[in-house]
């Protein structure tokens, strides 16, 4: 009886087409320079080309002096309303923010208390899975990966749809709506069922509370004790936000744009956008973080001492440490190069919630690293911007802090953005028309067709 064959192997055979893929694949990077390609839609000077308009939020790094753009300090706008305003905001009346920056970035403008109200109503209302969705979906053969889950589970919301291709602007927003009020759950029961498969742990499944928001019904549902800190939902709260959104032209929301003009459904959409969230150069940057701190606090006996913390980001830098990329992970944005100013708002939180949880050490560290790591990197590499730290450098440790598991990071960064795919699926299907089709120029030679017998 023959052998059954590991589904995962990769045998000798396919690394002999993948090496014959590899060396017919090959573009010559000088031809993206003579026909002037902008590789990433980034033109040289690392500025995005413009394919497209949207009114949901704006980010601004630059600022016009004597005639030329030069960097400042970051700033970032939903629906024309600064982000630090709108935390100070919801700050100064006690209240958690999330929930009313998600009425606002799907409807264009903050809601009066009423429609507060009736929003949390209607949100609340979506805050339940199908019948038995839980056991057939989520905890039979569940996957080692968080995304991966959401994608999944996503695309199979579809099936239990029967308006799924009903691309009509109430029935998008319908489903955009118990899309949001689902995912928590979606999340938080995925992860219980992985540990259970995998790793042998309990099966805890707490339903969510109505009358919780949705920072508040993470903690509620992860957690054994269903117990947390108001101080631990603000800071979650206040991430949810920072992460909502943040322009059209991030790899996700470009996605949901890309794949949203091709007149899919809903659920599709959603389920590539999380696709590309999942990819380390976006979404689990926040990840390679930590993974990256928790050698340094190996590696460096003194958490204080600038030298040697000094000396282990340059043997980052020369792939040295850690996972030998070269990169200090969280310094640095497309975009930002002064300031982003999500980070500088996290930041503040982070040390707040440090301070409560006793990890002054660890907060100091990354304090220090914020500080030394702009410095390193422009006397050991030749940038043409400033470098500063980024929103996945905080955001991680403020997970940690919280206890998330790492498993979850990326998959709390898509329960935010959701909310900024859902805006711009929206806007997309009421103003394009038109599939988004991009030119690529082939490059290839041209060839004489042989017979089987003859090559």
């Amino acid at each position: 009886m023959a052998k059954k064959r590991d589904f995962s192997e990769i045998t000798p055979e396919v690394e002999a087409l993948a090496e014959i893929c590899c060396a017919n694949s090959n573009i010559d990077p000088a031809l993206y320079t003579k026909y002037e390609v902008k590789r990433g839609l980034r033109d040289l000077n690392g500025k995005g080309v413009l394919t497209g308009l949207t009114e949901i939020s704006e980010i601004l790094s630059t600022k016009m002096v004597d005639g030329a753009s030069v960097p400042c300090d970051g700033q970032l706008f939903y629906r024309g309303y600064s982000i630090e305003d709108l935390i100070h905001g919801y700050f100064a009346d006690h209240r958690y923010g999330f929930e009313e920056v998600s009425y606002l970035l799907l409807f264009g403008d903050l809601p009066d208390k009423d429609q507060l109200k009736e929003f949390l109503r209607v949100l609340a209302s979506y805050r339940s899975l199908p019948s038995s969705f839980v056991r057939d979906v989520l905890m039979k053969k569940p996957s080692r990966d968080l995304m991966n889950a959401l994608s999944r589970s996503v695309l199979t919301l579809y099936s239990y749809d029967n308006r799924a291709d009903d691309t009509s602007i109430p029935n998008v927003l319908r489903q955009c709506l118990q899309l949001i009020s689902t995912f928590p759950m979606l999340m938080v029961y995925s992860y219980q069922s992985m540990q259970y498969y995998y790793e042998d742990q309990n099966l805890i499944i707490h339903k969510p509370r109505k009358d919780l928001t949705v920072a508040e019904n993470i903690l509620y549902m992860l957690r054994e004790d269903c117990k947390y800190t108001e101080l631990e939902a603000k800071v979650l709260d206040t991430a949810l936000v920072l992460h909502a959104e943040h322009g059209g032209g991030n790899n996700s929301t470009f996605t949901t744009h890309v794949v949203t003009s091709s007149g899919t459904d809903t659920y599709a959409a959603i389920s590539a956008a999380l696709g590309s969230l999942k990819g380390p150069k976006h979404g689990g940057a926040n990840v390679k973080v930590v993974q990256m701190f928790a050698d340094m606090k190996k590696q460096v006996k003194n958490w204080e001492d600038e030298e040697e913390v000094g000396d282990y980001l340059r043997k980052l830098l020369h792939k040295e440490a850690f996972d030998h990329a070269g990169l200090i992970y969280g310094m640095g944005h497309a975009i930002y190069s002064v300031s982003d100013p999500r980070a500088k708002i996290l930041h503040g939180f982070v040390e707040k919630l440090a301070m409560e949880k006793g990890m002054e050490k660890e907060y100091a560290l990354y304090s220090l690293v914020e500080r030394l790591a702009p410095k390193i990197i422009g006397e050991e590499r030749r940038i043409y911007k400033g470098v500063s730290a980024n929103i996945d450098f905080f955001s991680g440790l403020a997970y940690q802090i919280l206890g998330l598991p790492e498993e979850m990071y990326t998959a709390v960064f898509a329960m935010a953005r959701i909310v900024g795919w859902s805006a711009h699926r929206i806007e997309e299907l009421i103003n394009a028309g038109k599939i988004i089709r991009p030119a690529y120029m082939a490059v290839c030679e041209r060839k004489e067709y042989k017979p089987l017998s003859e090559r």
